[in-house]
């Protein structure tokens, strides 16, 4: 179960990442009275990596590794 709730923070990390970039190269404008672009997609750049990048510091081992598995049969073939 832990594996499944770190997979789900890398992705909100990358699309945070992918909103603040969007944001803080007004490649969409957005247009809030209160909070400023560039000050908005940089917050959301940084927490985007922050999480992503704990994510993937606290990913265990067993995700990150593939095991083979082979049978063989002993029986001779006539």
């Amino acid at each position: 179960m832990r594996g499944i709730r770190l997979s789900m923070f890398m992705g909100l990390g990358t699309g945070l990442i992918v909103v603040g970039l969007i944001i803080a190269l007004d490649l969409l404008a957005v247009d809030l009275a209160f909070v400023d672009d560039g000050a908005l997609g940089a917050v959301l750049l940084v927490a985007g990596l922050l999480l992503l990048g704990l994510s993937l510091l606290y990913a265990p081992p067993h995700r990150r590794v593939m095991y083979v598995q082979s049978s063989r049969d002993d029986r001779t073939a006539r």
